[in-house]
């Protein structure tokens, strides 16, 4: 039978049966009861307080009520009674160790979990602009010197605009010292493109355009060795005083593709094409194209972050035949080539090169219209008596210090 008196639970029958007083544990099915408000918590009331509740009863000292028609009273433990304890506290006890590790999993997963944050992703900007600057002993263009075999300084600035990290948009204009017949004050440089790549093939489409301005007249007009009057107001020419002339404007542009692929960190090739309807304003074709070849060290050739390479280029310049100013002469084609070694510190770059070209003095004269040339001799079909002769297509030996930066790699 059952009562609620003191929260006992009372069997009688014939034979002999036990009863415990649980009423003190109460608390533990209680305390279950309010725990059970969420799927967490009630896991935490089935995992931990109904294994805690078994332990405590079969730890809680007892003893057993004997009820029969011959006997009443109250009997003592045994010995044999302690081993029955103990095999019901030890498994009583595993139960309790298991049950707290699932409740702890309980309350872990009723707490809110905070979301990993991603690591910040660097915006992409598109923009970007190199720019530098150099000092050279020669300024040699293919070959031919446009300083006279005299220092010359170099700059540039070049926008860039990335539409992807493989298409490339850009402008950019350069100046350099230079010394010609028209004693132009400068050249400078105005150029655009775009520079495509395609995994190690960089490719490089655009207009280059060459201009010269402040180009004057000898002796205020005076036509020298000629004898007339040079008018470059009117006929846009210039005449030295060693019989070449030259037209107060030389500025002209051209069309060019350039490939370059990097087989690997240490070897890369390329070629360069490049067109223009008027030389040098000569109003003869040219093209312009050429093979080029660099080897790079490994970094650890060389000390103290101290890069090397060593780079080559042959080409050759086709030229048409002038206009009537310049006589209609056909100038002669030449081929050209250069091989350097260079190193590199940070953005410095140290640029030692041969230069030289296969072209005559006679056809260096008439092409260039060296203001310089003064031995004689030098006659060719192109080149008239007294045939003289230029220095400016020979072989020459430049050395080039220049800083190369980038805004986003160097400044930002």
């Amino acid at each position: 039978m059952y009562s609620s008196l003191r929260g006992e639970k009372h069997i009688v029958s014939g034979a002999n049966y036990a009863f415990s007083p649980l009423s003190k544990y109460n608390i533990v099915t209680e305390r279950a009861a309010l725990m059970a408000e969420s799927p967490n918590k009630a896991a935490i009331a089935r995992h931990f307080c109904f294994p805690l509740f078994m332990l405590l009863r079969t730890l809680a000292p007892r003893k057993t009520f004997v009820l029969n028609a011959r006997h009443s009273g109250y009997r003592p433990w045994r010995a044999s009674t302690v081993g029955v304890v103990m095999k019901s506290v030890l498994p009583a006890a595993a139960a309790v160790v298991v049950s707290l590790l699932g409740a702890q999993a309980a309350v872990a997963a009723d707490l809110p979990v905070k979301a990993l944050k991603a690591p910040a992703v660097a915006a992409f900007d598109p923009w970007d602009i190199a720019f530098g600057a150099g000092v050279m002993n020669d300024y040699v263009f293919r070959g031919i010197t446009q300083s006279n075999h005299k220092p010359s300084v170099t700059a540039y600035f070049e926008p860039r605009y990335n539409v992807t990290k493989d298409l490339q948009f850009y402008v950019g204009s350069s100046f350099e010292s230079i010394s010609f017949p028209n004693r132009a004050a400068a050249e400078v440089d105005i150029y655009g493109g775009v520079r495509p790549t395609f995994g190690a093939l960089a490719l490089d489409f655009g207009v280059w355009g060459y201009l010269y301005p402040g180009g004057t007249c000898v002796g205020n007009g005076t036509a020298g060795s000629f004898g007339v009057a040079g008018s470059c107001g009117f006929d846009n020419q210039i005449v030295l005083a060693n019989g070449n002339f030259l037209k107060k404007d030389v500025s002209f542009y051209e069309v060019y593709g350039k490939a370059n692929y990097t087989f690997n960190d240490t070897f890369a090739m390329g070629g360069n094409v490049f067109y223009t309807p008027s030389f040098l304003n000569s109003g003869a074709e040219g093209t312009y194209a050429s093979v080029t070849a660099k080897i790079t060290a490994p970094s650890s050739f060389l000390p103290n972050g101290i890069g090397s390479y060593v780079s080559g280029e042959f080409g050759r310049q086709w030229l048409g035949t002038s206009d009537s100013f310049y006589g209609n002469i056909d100038y002669k084609d030449y081929n050209t080539w250069n091989v350097g070694i260079g190193f590199t510190y940070k953005v410095f770059t140290l640029d030692l090169r041969y230069s030289d070209t296969n072209l005559s003095k006679g056809d260096c004269n008439a092409f260039t219209s060296d203001y310089t040339a003064s031995q004689t001799g030098f006659i060719t079909p192109i080149n008239a008596a007294p045939g003289f002769g230029s220095k400016w297509c020979g072989a020459s030996f430049i050395a080039k210090l220049s800083a190369d930066l980038t805004l986003m790699s160097n400044i930002k």
